[in-house]
């Protein structure tokens, strides 16, 4: 009788470089290469012990591993990140067998031991972690800059120098920059244009994690971030243009100064 298994899924850089990692995938078990992703079967004597699905997207989905197995992995693959994240995102499940494939309160209830079948499933479990780091990285931005137009509306004017403003400016560009460039990881994977009969699978698992759900609202906020990028810069614009005005005015006094001067005392 087969039992309840581990399912874990964990987002640690923005990307792996695939053709790097592959060789090195190869001497620790049998390797397949699909679209964008590499498969690592984890021996176990003459047995398989597990699977591994390595997305160029810097997540990886880890099937049939102990806890201390899974993390194992990541310092070796360390050195084939691209932008590693300080914090590793982790998402985890159980997986057993059934007659059809459904998920139920993170149970994965799988209707065969096809490959192809955990790979379909394992494309829903990284876009969902990753775009869990969209979300926090998101979340975060928009905390730290909320007192800004609270300010702003309160006072009339923001309480940062030119030079914070500007700091404040290039962080959230930086970041909606970023989520943008790997905005197309969460739409359905080309590998499903190759693999139809398996898309069923993914749609089932990419409805369960609510995955367009939760993409509409991290466009929202995307949105969000776009209208502070335009009330910062227009804050650095009006005092751009306030300094420019006092500039004027000061050099208009210290003319009328000089005129008067040359006027009253005829020094000049």
């Amino acid at each position: 009788m087969i039992g309840v298994m581990r399912c874990t899924t964990l987002c640690t850089a923005s990307s792996y470089d695939l053709h790097r990692l592959q060789p090195f995938l190869t001497t620790m078990g049998l390797t397949q290469a699909y679209r964008d992703v590499l498969h690592l079967q984890v021996p176990k004597g003459k047995t398989v012990r597990g699977d591994i699905f390595f997305f160029d997207f810097g997540t990886i989905v880890c099937w049939g591993l102990t806890h201390d197995e899974e993390r194992e992995i990541l310092p070796l693959i360390k050195k084939f990140e691209k932008e590693p994240h300080t914090n590793t995102e982790i998402d985890d499940y159980t997986y057993t067998y059934g007659t059809q494939m459904k998920i139920d309160e993170d149970q994965i209830y799988l209707p065969n031991k096809n490959i192809m079948t955990k790979l379909a499933i394992s494309y829903g479990f990284a876009q969902s972690t990753k775009l869990s780091t969209f979300e926090e990285l998101i979340d975060k931005t928009i905390q730290n800059t909320k007192p800004l137009p609270i300010d702003l509306a309160r006072r009339g004017k923001i309480r940062l120098s030119r030079r914070e403003i500007s700091r404040k400016i290039g962080e959230i560009y930086i970041e909606r920059t970023s989520i943008n460039l790997h905005s197309e990881i969460l739409d359905i994977p080309e590998f499903f244009w190759e693999h139809p009969k398996l898309e069923t699978y993914y749609l089932r698992t990419s409805h369960y994690l609510d995955i367009n759900g939760r993409t509409e609202i991290l466009n929202k906020r995307l949105g969000v971030l776009h209208e502070l990028f335009e009330i910062l810069t227009n804050e650095l614009d009006h005092q751009h243009s306030s300094r420019l005005e006092w500039t004027i005015i000061i050099l208009i006094l210290i003319e009328v100064f000089i005129a008067l001067f040359h006027d009253i005392f005829h020094i000049i």
